[in-house]
């Protein structure tokens, strides 16, 4: 049945060596080129980007810039927690709440990057609970981590007065 084609061998020869050449192309040379090409885009990105990277005298330049950066910025711990008592205050005598406790800073409680701070209000729960609705508003103070409400007894006298105390503890950034 091939013999009866008006096509000679020789031109069904080159024909069928193209086919083949054109199917080898599309399923293996084709993929094996463009990954060739991809590689030879990133080792020159590579390579471009290693310029200043490897440079240990510019590397410790740039650490000490930036140590200097940081010492700059580092905040006064004493003044930090004079501010923030100094502003909770205002706020509890606004809302008739004592500040009944500042215990001394704690070595656990602080960090690298934060501080909490604990205090002790006493007052009646609403105004407790107004007291630590505004302690939640306020920005510029810290966020509040946790809070406890107690109720202590204290004997004077044969009377036993009991104290409504809320425990709150001030997470502050540095």
């Amino acid at each position: 049945m091939l013999k009866k084609l008006p096509i000679k061998n020789e031109y069904a020869l080159l024909i069928g060596t193209l086919l083949l050449l054109m199917m080898g192309y599309e399923l293996a040379f084709k993929k094996t080129f463009e990954a060739w090409q991809i590689n030879k885009e990133l080792k020159a990105t590579l390579s471009a980007s290693q310029g200043l990277g490897s440079q240990p005298d510019y590397l410790e330049r740039k650490n000490s810039n930036l140590d200097k950066l940081i010492k700059l910025y580092q905040a006064d711990t004493s003044a930090l927690r004079n501010n923030l008592l100094n502003s909770v205050t205002l706020l509890a005598d606004r809302q008739n709440v004592k500040l009944a406790e500042v215990p001394a800073q704690d070595a656990s409680f602080t960090s690298a990057h934060c501080m909490i701070e604990k205090l002790d209000f006493e007052g009646d729960y609403f105004s407790l609970l107004k007291m630590s609705s505004l302690l939640q508003k306020q920005s510029s103070i810290g966020i509040i981590r946790s809070e406890n409400w107690k109720v202590t007894g204290i004997k004077n006298n044969g009377d036993k007065i009991k104290k409504l105390v809320l425990e709150v503890y001030l997470e502050i950034s540095r």
